[in-house]
């Protein structure tokens, strides 16, 4: 999407019009995400506040786990294997296993990670159309919920960490 086009939800070519809507959103979160992770070092990208904390780069690695969690689950209607669960299950979870596991990466390693996931995404939603975003599935719960509801999930996740990133920032560079 053209960086001048980021303020507008509107179509994208490839995409149906519902799709193109999504997809204006995504890019417009995944956008302001990267900037906010912009310049980080890896000491930043590894700084714990506290025992409790996660690390930026544990947040960008959940940001990309999930958006991989959530192809798994809507466009081939499965659960991660283990070979993906040993890739990504640390950064799914956050916590324990992520402090002890994601670190000691530079920035590139991270963006290069949501960047390929990002273009699965883009191309298997550019493979459906408006009626697949209303296919409903049982879901938290147990209550019905669509592909819409599912995607919009991805991106609202990756605004809450988002706001953990710019929080962590400030005090990793403090």
């Amino acid at each position: 999407m053209h960086p001048t086009r980021l303020y507008l939800i509107d179509d994208v070519p490839g995409f149906t019009p519902q799709i193109g809507r999504l997809v204006s959103m995504m890019t417009y979160v995944r956008h302001t995400t990267l900037s906010d992770a912009a310049g980080l070092t890896v000491e930043q990208l590894d700084y714990l506040h506290d025992g409790e904390s996660n690390s930026i780069g544990a947040l960008l690695s959940h940001i990309a786990a999930v958006e991989t969690w959530y192809q798994a689950a809507t466009f081939s209607g499965r659960e991660l294997g283990a070979e993906e669960m040993r890739e990504w299950g640390a950064a799914l979870d956050l916590g324990p296993s992520a402090r002890r596991e994601i670190q000691g990466h530079d920035l590139d390693f991270y963006v290069g990670r949501l960047e390929r996931v990002r273009a699965t995404t883009l191309e298997e939603l550019s493979r459906r159309d408006d009626e697949w975003l209303e296919q409903q599935a049982t879901f938290w719960r147990g209550e019905p919920a669509n592909n819409y509801f599912k995607w919009f999930h991805v991106f609202e996740d990756e605004l809450n960490h988002r706001g953990q990133i710019r929080w962590l920032r400030k005090r990793a560079s403090a």
